[in-house]
């Protein structure tokens, strides 16, 4: 419980360095018809033909993004303390992502014609040049499509694998111990196998409506040209620790005085610009194949902290996965979710499943009956993803036995409404056939989240990461490589049993990722919704959709929403909301509670059939783009 709690320390912390910068922007982009530049749309027709027109076209709107006098000033605010605003609105289609310069991307990439997929990638590239530390090539990811002609659903699995040299003991001390994340974060050895470009190939091929090569036309433009610093990049470099000590990081993030890059600098990356053309002209091959392939083995293996043991045949062999979406009811909807190695699917359907017999359209939001409910149902559910939820292709997960209805009636009892069950113990779900060992590893939260809907119906939710903040740290041709790898449990071994997460050669971490889609009674989709922040996205998404369906909020209103969460452990309360006003009767309760930042970054579109209405979080930059 100690190193449980040391890991949960180190995820608010990488959390709490967002929360002063969290409110900016949110002014000038509020409101899809504020700004509506078209540099984008000339960018995408202008692929084939080069990118400098279109990126001269485009660099005002970002340089402008930092030029507003009507800024508001970020000292001392608080998600309780923004200025009140509606969702944004459009009728054709509309993107939700967390920086307005890929948002605009993506919307440009709807405006040429371009299906949902088209924008996902548009989007996501953009997003690796303006967000580093949260998502890029250099990471992996889960995208979840539906097709609106046949209504069929695919998942695309991006995730990172283990290089075929680990070992489940890598993560172990001298003496056999687990040893700290902050010795094993940074270096070559938390590096896994990116998948990110691999997945978004795949689900191009598929799904894409435009050319490959004009995906990548934005984030081209913005690599070469320059991209304003944003207040949540430079607040997030400031306080890192160790970036200025990995010199290829340092040259690109910091003055020639080792200063951070003040906010609205523009920073070009032409080595990153030199990846995405090649990658452009000749796929993912160019990146997982070749030179760029060979110098992120390299790097990882001549690390000088931590060499990891990713070879250049890793990379080749890479495979991105199309999986079945997992699909379960509740009350008068529908939800699809990600099936393992992410436990976001199973984990949120629990917790749903867990309280569809309680009446919540009768609880206040913020009420402390509606927060005990939810905490209760998050203990059990994370009880059981410690122990049984992990990559399905090393170790037999009950994922039917862990959302069958009998067993989660049984778990139900549990819940009593006048005291707190304290930590939970995981259940025995009819169908287990492996004896293994809980894991309690935390997720870390640098993850990005994206919802896009487009003309024709169809819907994206992708959610991507480098796992922590900058992840490995390691900085090559211009973006940063995850360090997935300390997703996997550092104990290979519990009590004698194997820990289902454990690292295995070719093996998929366990993630919390949990894009989900809502239908209604008429399969219908109603709602798209995601959002990044670890073990913390599975109660981020089940706030949200609980408040959408069950309190009938609007989308925007149930992104604002105060969060508390529970992974089987403290109750823990977002600060400076009034949800931690509720300390006190919640301690009475017998719930062991915690004050601290919350700092999601849901990113979501609700459907009515008049139109689509988006929300964007608060706590980050994210905008919702839409005509």
């Amino acid at each position: 419980m100690d190193e449980h709690r040391e890991a949960q320390q180190d995820d608010r912390k990488d959390e709490s360095r967002n929360h002063l910068w969290s409110t900016l922007w949110q002014q000038r982009f509020a409101r899809s018809d504020r700004v509506k530049p078209r540099g984008w749309q000339i960018a995408a027709r202008a692929a084939t033909v080069g990118i400098a027109f279109a990126a001269f076209l485009f660099l005002p709107l970002a340089v402008r993004a930092f030029d507003d006098p009507e800024r508001p000033q970020p000292e001392g605010a608080s998600p309780s303390a923004l200025p009140a605003r509606g969702p944004v609105t459009a009728h054709r289609h509309m993107v939700v992502a967390a920086n307005p310069l890929a948002a605009e991307a993506g919307r440009a990439i709807l405006r040429q014609g371009g299906s949902a997929v088209d924008a996902a990638i548009a989007t996501q590239l953009v997003l690796n040049l303006v967000e580093p530390q949260s998502s890029g090539i250099g990471g992996g990811g889960f995208l979840l499509h539906y097709a609106a002609a046949s209504g069929s659903m695919t998942v695309y699995d991006g995730r990172e694998t283990a290089p075929a040299a680990a070992t489940p003991g890598a993560l172990l001390g001298a003496l056999g111990q687990p040893r700290r994340f902050s010795e094993v974060v940074v270096g070559g050895l938390s590096v896994g196998v990116p998948g990110l470009l691999r997945a978004l190939e795949l689900a191009h091929r598929d799904h894409g409506r435009l050319p490959w090569a004009a995906l990548f036309a934005p984030a081209i433009a913005l690599t070469e040209k320059g991209f304003p610093i944003s207040p949540r990049l430079h607040a997030l470099v400031s306080e890192d620790p160790v970036l200025a000590t990995i010199p290829a990081a340092r040259t690109y993030f910091y003055d020639s005085g080792g200063r951070p890059l003040a906010v609205g600098t523009l920073r070009r990356n032409p080595e990153l610009a030199a990846v995405l053309r090649q990658v452009a002209t000749a796929g993912a091959d160019a990146f997982y194949r070749g030179a760029v392939a060979r110098d992120i083995a390299l790097a990882v293996r001549t690390a000088n902290r931590n060499p990891g043991r990713l070879a250049v045949a890793d990379l080749a062999g890479y495979a991105a996965l199309r999986r079945e979406p997992l699909c379960r009811n509740y009350r008068a909807w529908r939800l699809c979710g990600l099936p393992p190695p992410s436990s976001g699917g199973v984990t949120l359907f629990q917790i749903l499943a867990l309280l569809e017999p309680f009446d919540l359209s009768h609880l206040q939001p913020g009420s402390v009956a509606a927060v005990h409910l939810i905490a209760e149902a998050s203990r059990l559910a994370f009880a059981d993803r410690a122990r049984y939820l992990a990559d399905p292709a090393f170790i037999p997960v009950p994922v039917a036995g862990l959302l069958d209805p009998g067993y989660l009636a049984e778990r139900r009892r549990a819940i009593s409404l006048t005291r707190s069950m304290g930590p939970a113990a995981a259940g025995e779900p009819p169908g287990q056939r492996a004896e293994v060992a809980p894991d309690p590893t935390p997720d870390r939260s640098a993850t990005t989240h994206l919802s896009i809907v487009d003309e024709a119906g169809n819907a994206v939710a992708l959610t991507s990461s480098i796992e922590s903040a900058f992840g490995s740290r390691l900085f090559v041709h211009g973006f940063l490589l995850n360090n997935q790898i300390t997703d996997f449990s550092f104990r290979p071994d519990e009590g004698g049993r194997p820990v289902g997460n454990r690292m295995e050669p070719g093996k998929r971490p366990r993630s919390s990722m949990a894009p989900t889609l809502v239908f209604d009674r008429d399969a219908r989709l109603v709602m798209v919704v995601g959002s990044p922040g670890g073990k913390a996205i599975i109660g981020y998404v089940a706030q949200a959709l609980i408040a959408v369906l069950d309190w009938n909020l609007d989308i925007q209103s149930a992104v604002n929403l105060p969060h508390y969460i529970n992974t089987n452990d403290d109750t823990e309360l977002e600060a400076g909301t009034d949800i931690a006003g509720l300390a006190g009767a919640l301690s009475a309760l017998g719930h062991e509670v915690e004050i601290t930042e919350l700092t999601s970054g849901l990113h979501a579109i609700k459907l009515d059939g008049k139109g689509l209405a988006g929300g964007a979080d608060p706590r980050r930059e994210g905008v919702a783009l839409g005509d």
